[in-house]
Order: C-alpha cells, then structure tokens, then sequence
C-alpha cells in the first residue's frame, strides 16, 4: 500500500508539473538586496506573475503577534522558501492562494512539520487524507497547518512559534510537497 501511495504522488506531481508547461513562458529574473529574488512571469496570454523566491523578515504587530504571509500559485510554486520567526513568538500565519483553480484541483495550504520528519514519507500519506485536509489523521509530525484552500482564497492561523532551530514547511496536497517546501526559521 505504501509503495502504491508513493507510486500515486509521483504520478500526481508529474501530471501537475506537466500540465503546467503547456505554455510558452518566458521568466525573468531581477535581484532584490541580498537575499531576496523577485521572479517575473509573462506567458503566451500576456499576463505576469510576479513570485517572491526569497526570504521576507516577518513584521511583528501592535498586540505582540509575528505577522508572516507566504502566496501559493496556480503553479505549484510558494513565494518564499524561507521564513523566520524567534522562539515563542504568537505566530499568525496567513497563507494566500493568488491562483484561479479551484480546492479540489490545486488546492494549497502550509504545514510546519517537526524536526527529523521524512518530508516523503509524510507527503505520501497526505494524499490518501484528503477528508483531513490532507493532514494524515494519526500524524504526530506537525506543529501547526493552515485549511487547504483554491484559487483567489486567504487563510489564517495562529500559533506559538517552537524552540529555535530549523523545520521544513510544505504543501501536503498530494505531489505538491516535492516543489513547494521551504524552511521555517526559529532563532
């Protein structure tokens, strides 16, 4: 059953990746500072994209609440591969989805998974929890997941920010997890 699953995301990420380069893309890239690269999409249609493929310091609010956004796409692309908060820290994460397709096509959402979990592993059982959001209902493995969501939709959570140290950040809609991961920072 494992290896069918495994067969399953493999089969899922190639299809999605597939469909998404029907189109004739030309991509430019322009850089920000240091660390911060923003990446410039224009297709066929016309249309640009703009993605964030950097890193962002997160903004800290009036009540004392970390403020971090991160945009999932109709591309299966994150906007940041890297985001940072101090240990402790209320965490309000939001998690906006700038793209067209709908929850059950290209849904997106961010989980912040513990240290030492086999991000594979994970994401192959996802794909069978799709009634959970595709969070794996026995799964001790998370600290905090935004609700899976479709294009043009926002969600927010919060949450208290662990020990310092860095955790891996993913999208556990099935195949998805293989591109759209980065680091979660906890200084």
């Amino acid at each position: 059953m494992r290896n069918l699953n495994r067969i399953l995301a493999i089969f899922v990420t190639v299809i999605m990746i597939s469909c998404g380069n029907n189109q004739k893309e030309e991509e430019e890239r322009i850089t920000i500072g240091d660390n911060n690269q923003l990446e410039s999409t224009e297709t066929s249609e016309g249309t640009t994209s703009t993605t964030d493929t950097g890193s962002e310091a997160s903004e800290t609010s009036e009540d004392g609440v970390v403020e971090v956004s991160i945009t999932g796409n109709d591309q299966m692309q994150f906007n940041k591969n890297e985001l940072r908060v101090k240990a402790g820290q209320t965490v309000r994460l939001t998690l906006n989805h700038s793209g067209q397709l709908a929850e059950n096509v290209m849904g997106h959402n961010v989980v912040i998974l513990k240290q030492g979990t086999d991000v594979t592993d994970f994401g192959t059982r996802a794909a069978s929890a799709r009634d959970n959001d595709y969070i794996p209902a026995d799964s001790d493995e998370v600290i905090a997941h935004t609700e899976m969501i479709g294009g043009g939709e926002s969600t927010t959570i919060e949450f208290e920010a662990p020990e310092a140290g860095t955790y891996t950040f993913i999208c556990s809609f099935p195949g998805h997890y293989v591109q759209m991961q980065g680091e979660f920072i906890v200084e």
